[in-house]
């Protein structure tokens, strides 16, 4: 039976503002909405052609050994994918990037992570909260993010100026 190597194959270090720390697994109903929402997006970009989704752990290079990071859910438009590199990472800034809350992550992902973000231009910026069944997006408009949708219902309907044509029905995520 082979042994994986933890450093090399499965890492979850990331560096924000220079400082490095290890985030804990996440938990199953995290997994479970991140699982829901990639198999979403997935079927709409087979149809539509748009670009490439990828999912943790995968270091996203902002600027190297100052912010690196594994967002959740990462889109990036076809004309964009040259900051993929299939044997390593993403190097540069995603067109859309989503973060699901898990408890002790809320001030990392709605406030560090939210200004890295937004300082290096990441268009589109969703917010996941499991146990409000909730989805904040953010779009960057002049610079600074925008709140264009927050819904607090799971009957609500999300829509992206990243996926024309798509909407996302809550209640497909918080069953």
């Amino acid at each position: 039976m082979a042994v994986m190597d933890s450093k090399s194959e499965f890492d979850l270090t990331q560096i924000l503002n220079g400082v490095s720390f290890v985030t804990p697994s996440p938990l199953g109903i995290h997994q479970q909405i991140l699982g829901k929402l990639f198999f979403q997006l997935q079927l709409h970009l087979q149809k539509e052609n748009l670009g490439k989704i990828f999912i943790s752990p995968l270091d996203v290079i902002l600027e190297k050994d100052v912010n690196v990071v594994q967002p959740d859910l990462i889109y990036i438009k076809n004309e964009n994918l040259s900051i993929f590199h299939p044997n390593g990472h993403i190097k540069g800034v995603p067109d859309l990037l989503v973060e699901i809350i898990s408890p002790g992550s809320i001030s990392r992902d709605s406030v560090e992570k939210f200004a890295i973000y937004e300082k290096y231009g990441v268009s589109e910026y969703w917010i996941v909260f499991p146990e409000q069944k909730v989805i904040e997006v953010f779009v960057l408009k002049e610079g600074k993010y925008s709140l264009i949708c927050s819904t607090e219902n799971t009957n609500g309907i999300i829509s992206s100026s990243a996926f024309p044509n798509w909407n996302l029905h809550l209640d497909l995520l918080f069953l």
